[in-house]
C-alpha cells in the first residue's frame, strides 16, 4: 500500500511539474508586449471607451494587431486555390470549346498548380490557426484575470448584492462569446472581404457590365442586416440575463441539495428549476425564430439573384458577349460573394451576442462599487485597540433602517471582548466594521487611535485574522488550506500551529497526513475539524487582531471543548472580538458587550454583568 501511495505521489507531482512547464511556455509564447499589463489594461480600455464595444474589443488586442494580420495572410495563402480554381476551370472550357492547339499542355499545368496549391493549404491552415489563437486565448485569459482582479477589489456590499453565478457565467460564457466575436471580427469579415474583393477584381477585369450586375447585392444584403438589428439585439439581450439568472439558481440548486434531500423536498426543487429552465428556452426559442427568419430570407433572396445571374450570362455567351468558360467562372464567383455575404449576415447574431457579452463584462469592470485604498496611510504595527464613537450605520439594502444606532465601546490592546444580544441587534455589523468591509458615514471606529476610514485596509488586514461562522475551506491539502496566503512558513512553524489548534491527533491518523485532500469545500472533514482548521490557518498568521464569529455554533460537546482549548490559544495576547450565542464559552472574556438595537447597552466582565442582573443576566437566565 505505501509503494503504490509513493507511486501516485510521484506521479502527481511529475504531472504537475510537466503541467507547470507547459503553462509557462504557453505564457512565454502570449507574454503582451513590453509595459502592458492585461488586468490593469483591459479595465482601462472599457472606461476609456465606455458604451462602444467595438472600440474596446479594438483597443484590447493591443500589441497583437500583427498576429491578426499575419493569421490573414496565411488565410489569403491557404485558400488561394478557392479563388484560382473558377478562372482554371473557365480557361480549360476555353481552351477545348475554342480548339487551342496548347490546351493539353494548358491543362496540364493547370492541374499541377492546383495540386500544389492545395497541399500548400495545410502548413499555411496550421500558421492561421497558430497565430490566431495566439492572438483571441490571450484577449481571453486577460479579461478573465482583469474580471477576477476587479472582483476582489469589489466592495463586499457589491458581491452580498450579486448572485454568484451571474458573476461566474460573466466569467466563463460572456468571455468565450467575446473571444467568439473578436474570431469573427478580426479575421471572419477580414477574410469574408478578401473572398468578395478577389471575385469582384477579376470579375472586373473580365466583364464591366457583369460586375455592376453583382453590385446588385450589396444594398440588398444592407437593407436585410438592418431590418433586423435592432430585433435581434432586443432578444440576445433578453437571452442573455435569462441565462445569468439560470446558473444563479443551478448554483443555489446545488448547495442547497442537503436540505433539500433532508425535507424532501426534491419535487419541489425539481418544479422550481424546471419553470426557470422552461423560461430559458422560451427566450432561445424566440431567438432562434428571428436567426431561422433572418438567415432564410437572405439565403432565398441571394439564391434567386444567382439563378439571374446564370440566366444573365448565359444571354451574353448567347450573343457572344462573353466566351462559354466565363459562363462557370461568372457563376462560381457569384455564388463566391452570395456566400460571403450570407456569411455577414449570418454573423450578425453571433456577433450581436458577442457585443451583448462585451457590454455585460463591462458592468462589472465598470463598476465604482469598489474598496478604495489608494493615496491613504499605510500601517506597519498594530497595537490592536479599539475605539467606536457615536457610530451609526445603514446597509442600504435595508431601506434607511439604522443597524448602529450611536455606539460607543472601548478595547484595550489585547483584551478579549465577546458581543453578545438578540439576532439583528448589530453584532455582526459591528465586526464588518472592525474588518473594514464597510466604513462609517457617520461616527468613528478608531484603530490605535486612527480613523479606519483613513487606513490602507490591505496594510491593516496584514495584522487581522478571521474565523468565520461557517468554515471557508478550499479544495486543497490541509497543509495549502492551513498556510494560504503565507509565505516561508517552516515546519516547525506548521507543527506549533497544529498542536496548538487541536489538530495534531486529526493529523496523525491520516494516511497522508497534512498533505490530504479535503474535498470541496473541506466536505471530506467533520464541522469541527474544519473549524480547527480554520483556527490553524488564523493561528499561522500571526495576527494582532482576531475575529470569531460564533465559531462554536452547531458543533457537539466534544468538538465544541477541542475548539474551546485552540481559541484559548489563538486569543492569547491578542485583540479579540468573539460573537457567541451560547454564553456559557463567553465566561472568560475580558469584557462583555451586550448590544441591542445597534447600542451597546451593558459593558463588562461576566461576574459584573451576573452582579448586575440586567439584560445579560436574563438571557442567561433563558439559556440555563
Amino acid at each position: 500500500m505505501e509503494n503504490n501511495q509513493k507511486r501516485k505521489e510521484i506521479i502527481t507531482d511529475r504531472q504537475h511539474r510537466d503541467g507547470k512547464k507547459s503553462r509557462e511556455r504557453f505564457e512565454k509564447k502570449m507574454r503582451p508586449p513590453k509595459g502592458i499589463e492585461p488586468e490593469v489594461w483591459f479595465t482601462d480600455c472599457y472606461r476609456k471607451y465606455e458604451g462602444h464595444p467595438l472600440k474596446i474589443l479594438l483597443a484590447v488586442y493591443r500589441g497583437n494587431y500583427y498576429k491578426f494580420f499575419l493569421a490573414v495572410v496565411f488565410f489569403f495563402i491557404k485558400h488561394a486555390c478557392v479563388w484560382i480554381l473558377p478562372i482554371v476551370t473557365a480557361n480549360i472550357i476555353n481552351d477545348v470549346t475554342t480548339g487551342n492547339p496548347d490546351a493539353l499542355r494548358n491543362t496540364i499545368f493547370y492541374t499541377l498548380l492546383m495540386i500544389a496549391l492545395i497541399a500548400l493549404n495545410v502548413p499555411m491552415n496550421y500558421l492561421y490557426t497558430d497565430y490566431k489563437s495566439q492572438a483571441t486565448r490571450y484577449a481571453e485569459t486577460g479579461l478573465r484575470k482583469a474580471l477576477i482582479q476587479k472582483l476582489q477589489q469589489l466592495s463586499i456590499a457589491y458581491h452580498v448584492g450579486s448572485q454568484s453565478g451571474r458573476l461566474q457565467s460573466k466569467i466563463m460564457r460572456d468571455v468565450e462569446a467575446v473571444e467568439g466575436l473578436s474570431t469573427q471580427m478580426f479575421l471572419s469579415i477580414l477574410n469574408i472581404a478578401l473572398n468578395i474583393i478577389v471575385a469582384l477584381v477579376v470579375t472586373l477585369s473580365k466583364s464591366l457590365v457583369v460586375f455592376f450586375f453583382f453590385l446588385l447585392t450589396t444594398p440588398v444584403a444592407a437593407v436585410t442586416m438592418v431590418s433586423f438589428r435592432n430585433v435581434m439585439k432586443k432578444r440576445n439581450v433578453e437571452f442573455r440575463k435569462e441565462m445569468e439568472e439560470t446558473s444563479a439558481r443551478v448554483m443555489e440548486m446545488v448547495e442547497l441539495i442537503p436540505v433539500t434531500r433532508a425535507h424532501a423536498l426534491e419535487d419541489e426543487e425539481t418544479r422550481k428549476m424546471s419553470g426557470q429552465l422552461f423560461a430559458v428556452a422560451e427566450k432561445g426559442y424566440k431567438l432562434d425564430l428571428v436567426q431561422a427568419l433572418f438567415g432564410s430570407v437572405g439565403w432565398a433572396v441571394f439564391q434567386i439573384f444567382q439563378v439571374i445571374c446564370l440566366g444573365f450570362t448565359g444571354y451574353l455567351a448567347f450573343h457572344g458577349g462573353i466566351l462559354v468558360g466565363d459562363i462557370a467562372l461568372y457563376q462560381n464567383y457569384f455564388a463566391t460573394i452570395v456566400n460571403q455575404v450570407s456569411a455577414i449576415i449570418a454573423l450578425v447574431p453571433v456577433i450581436a451576442k458577442g457585443i451583448e457579452s462585451v457590454n455585460s463584462i463591462g458592468e462589472v469592470l465598470l463598476s465604482e462599487d469598489v474598496e478604495s485604498n489608494e493615496g491613504k496611510r499605510k500601517i506597519s504595527t498594530v497595537e490592536g485597540a479599539f475605539s467606536f464613537r457615536d457610530v451609526y450605520f445603514t446597509y442600504d439594502k435595508d431601506g434607511g433602517r439604522q443597524t448602529l444606532n450611536g455606539l460607543n465601546l472601548e478595547v484595550k490592546p489585547g483584551e478579549t471582548i465577546a458581543l453578545v444580544g438578540e439576532s439583528g441587534a448589530g453584532k455582526t455589523t459591528i465586526l464588518n466594521l472592525i474588518i473594514g468591509f464597510y466604513l462609517t458615514k457617520q461616527g468613528q471606529v478608531l484603530l490605535d487611535g486612527q480613523n479606519l476610514n483613513e487606513i490602507d485596509l490591505r496594510s491593516y488586514r496584514r495584522h487581522l485574522a478571521v474565523v468565520p461562522q461557517t468554515s471557508i475551506l478550499f479544495s486543497g491539502t490541509i497543509r495549502e488550506n492551513i498556510v494560504y496566503g503565507c509565505e516561508n512558513v517552516t515546519e516547525e512553524q506548521l507543527e506549533e500551529v497544529v498542536r496548538a489548534a487541536n489538530l495534531k491527533e486529526l493529523i496523525d491518523s491520516l494516511p497522508a497526513g497534512l498533505d490530504t485532500k479535503v474535498g470541496e469545500h473541506g466536505g471530506k472533514l467533520s464541522g469541527g475539524q474544519r473549524q480547527r482548521i480554520s483556527i490553524a490557518r488564523a493561528l499561522i498568521r500571526d495576527p494582532k487582531v482576531i475575529v470569531l464569529d460564533e465559531a462554536t455554533s452547531a458543533l457537539d460537546s466534544i468538538s465544541e471543548k477541542l475548539i474551546q482549548e485552540a481559541i484559548g490559544n489563538l486569543t492569547r495576547n491578542r485583540t479579540t472580538f468573539i460573537v457567541a450565542h451560547r454564553l456559557s464559552t463567553i465566561r472568560d472574556a475580558d469584557k462583555i458587550a451586550v448590544i441591542d438595537g445597534g447600542r451597546c447597552v451593558e459593558y463588562g466582565t461576566f461576574k459584573e454583568l451576573m452582579e448586575l442582573k440586567g439584560r445579560f443576566y436574563a438571557m442567561k437566565q433563558i439559556q440555563s
